[in-house]
């Protein structure tokens, strides 16, 4: 399985870091070109590589980490979506309502990836708290993740699992996953939630 972050801000990199942490290779890319971003990504670790838009999208698994309204065009650098993969880690605050057709934000985000199966996850944390390592006093720290593809969760919460993090499934999109969406100007009510598992 090969990984990719698209977007490089403060989520990007910190997921870089819980990549880099756990000497899991991870593609990372931006707008800006790869050459850019290559300091601060072998700063980050050696397993960070940073690539070009084109380059990075052609791994299995896609996370999604630029501001909202930038996913269009992430989602048209690919003629196709199929057999992808795609993490949402976006938020929709401060987007109207109206702008996002009535819909959950990451229902809105999956039709521009025609083909792709979406999780919504690692979108509830700070960057500073996604950063830290997820092993805390004992238990792990949580990451909600939801979609519409029942099949997609299973390999997210494995990757979720493999960095260090506790996957809790919340379901479809529409139904727990709302729990982690921004609409408008409302933040889902376990959005900024740094909760734990304790080990068994």
């Amino acid at each position: 399985m090969s990984y990719a972050i698209i977007g490089f801000g403060a989520v990007g990199q910190a997921l870089a870091h819980a990549f880099a942490r756990k000497n899991i290779e991870v593609a990372v890319a931006s707008r800006r070109p790869p050459e850019a971003l290559a300091p601060q990504a072998r700063a980050i670790g050696p397993t960070i590589v940073a690539k070009s838009l084109r380059d990075a999208l052609a791994a299995d698994t896609i996370i999604l980490a630029v501001p909202f309204g930038e996913h269009r065009e992430v989602a048209k650098a690919l003629p196709s979506w199929e057999g992808k993969t795609v993490i949402d880690a976006t938020n929709a605050f401060g987007v109207p309502v109206e702008e996002l057709d009535g819909l959950p934000s990451s229902a809105f985000v999956a039709k521009a990836f025609t083909g792709a199966k979406l999780v919504k996850g690692f979108n509830h944390l700070v960057a500073a708290t996604l950063a830290a390592d997820p092993i805390v006093e004992g238990g792990h720290r949580l990451v909600f993740l939801s979609s519409d593809d029942e099949d997609a969760i299973a390999p997210v919460a494995a990757l979720a699992k493999q960095l260090g993090f506790a996957p809790l499934n919340l379901g479809k999109l529409d139904e727990g996953g709302t729990l982690v969406h921004a609409r408008g100007r409302t933040w889902g009510r376990l959005i900024f939630q740094d909760l734990f598992k304790k080990e068994q």
